[in-house]
């Protein structure tokens, strides 16, 4: 175990032996760091927090720290962070509340980039990026390999669906689908199509990025369809797409209601 002597560790916390602990930085009891695991400089992790393995947590971040909630009284909640993260410096990530999930989570093999905020109860899945600023409030759920540019800001119990694409200074007030490329201010958000690049670069084979497309197409640019009847056509169009119908379901399961205009509205 590699802790700097200046560097701040409760009796009460477990932290492993190959862990390194960086100068003045702060690890508070309640909370387990797992192997391999670089906590820089200045950081602080407060507990109770769960920390995997082989992640990096950069210097000034603020770790599992209280849910900036007005009704939070210090309840025992806690942040679970899975394995191979890199959370660079001065960003934050709070713990759940005792009236939502009780728990904040990270996957695995996330990069969220210096200054991002993760608000109390999200859940963030796996291979994410938040580039810069990024900020997710409260109850918020990010999709696998979903990348959200620079000072994006997500409003609470929104959902980012799997491998979707949000453009810089984005806000997002509604659900993102599923594989769409989206962008722009809160009330002019709009999505431009199909995320191709992103797809291909993950292996989506040509059939895949076509039945996506016409999907696409189906559900966001048919004016004479009420939606209900275009999201019912696709599914049945494409029942042996197991993507087409994970775009459709995230639809049926929306509850704040999903982003439907596109750059052609």
């Amino acid at each position: 175990m590699a802790i700097h002597p200046t560097a701040v560790v409760d009796s009460k916390a477990e932290v492993h032996s190959s862990a390194e602990v960086g100068p003045y930085a702060v690890i508070e009891k309640g909370v387990t760091i797992g192997e391999d695991t670089v906590i820089g400089a200045h950081a602080v992790v407060s507990g109770p927090t769960t920390i995997g393995k082989r992640n990096l947590v950069g210097s000034f971040a603020m770790v599992g720290g209280a849910p900036q909630d007005l009704g939070y009284k210090g309840e025992p909640t806690e942040l679970i962070v899975g394995d191979d993260n890199q959370i660079r410096e001065y960003a934050s990530i709070h713990r759940g509340t005792p009236t939502g999930r009780k728990k904040t989570t990270i996957g695995n093999s996330n990069l969220l980039m210096a200054y991002t905020h993760v608000a109390h109860d999200c859940k963030i899945g796996n291979n994410v990026i938040m580039a810069n600023v990024a900020t997710l409030a409260g109850h918020v759920e990010v999709g696998d390999r979903a990348s959200i540019g620079g000072l994006v800001a997500v409003h609470q119990f929104c959902r980012i669906g799997t491998f979707s694409y949000i453009g810089g200074v984005s806000g997002i007030s509604l659900d993102v689908p599923p594989y769409v490329i989206i962008a722009g201010t809160r009330n002019r958000t709009r999505i431009s199509g199909v995320n191709k690049v992103g797809l291909r670069r993950n292996g989506f084979d040509r059939e895949t990025i076509s039945n996506l497309d016409k999907a696409f197409r189906l559900i966001f640019r048919s004016p004479n369809l009420l939606m209900k009847d275009a999201i019912e056509i696709a599914k049945n169009d494409y029942p042996d797409c197991p993507e087409v119908q994970v775009l459709v379901k995230f639809f049926e399961d929306s509850k704040r209601g999903v982003v439907k205009q596109t750059i052609e509205d």
